[in-house]
C-alpha cells in the first residue's frame, strides 16, 4: 500500500502539471498578447454613416446600453458583437456592432457619439470599413 506522504507528492506534482499547461495555454493564445489588436481582414467597404442624434442613455438591440461613452456603430445586417474597423479622416479605429440601425435610406452605419467624436465625424459622411478577425 503506497505511503500517504506518496500520494500527496503525486497529487501536488498532477495539480502543478495542470497549472503549468494552462499557464503556457494563457500565454500563448493565437501567439499575441491581450493587448495587441486583431488583424484586419478582407478588403475595404465605404459606407455612409452619421453619429446616433443625441439622446438619453438606452439600450441597443445587441443589449448594449448606448450612452455618451459608449463606443461602436449599428448596423442593419451585421451580426451583434462583430469587430470592425472604421476609418475616416486618416483615423482608424477598432470598435464593434452594439445596435441595430440605421432607418435612414442609403445610410449603411449610425456611430456612437463617443466614436464619432474619436474619429472627427460630424453630419452624414462617407466612412472605410473592414472586418477584424
Amino acid at each position: 500500500m503506497p505511503q500517504p506522504t506518496a500520494l500527496r507528492a503525486a497529487g501536488l506534482a498532477a495539480v502543478t502539471l495542470v497549472a503549468a499547461v494552462v499557464a503556457v495555454a494563457v500565454t500563448t493564445h493565437r501567439g499575441r498578447s491581450h493587448r495587441e489588436l486583431p488583424p484586419a481582414a478582407g478588403k475595404w467597404y465605404h459606407a455612409l454613416a452619421a453619429p446616433y442624434p443625441a439622446a438619453k442613455p438606452s439600450k441597443g438591440a445587441c443589449g448594449v446600453t448606448i450612452d455618451a461613452s459608449t463606443m461602436g456603430v449599428a448596423n442593419p445586417v451585421l451580426p451583434c458583437g462583430v469587430k470592425l474597423y472604421i476609418e475616416y479622416g486618416g483615423k482608424q479605429v477598432l470598435t464593434q456592432v452594439v445596435d441595430r440601425g440605421p432607418d435612414v435610406p442609403g445610410r449603411q452605419f449610425d456611430i456612437t457619439r463617443a466614436l464619432a467624436h474619436n474619429l472627427g465625424l460630424n453630419g452624414t459622411k462617407t466612412i472605410a470599413w473592414r472586418f477584424a478577425r
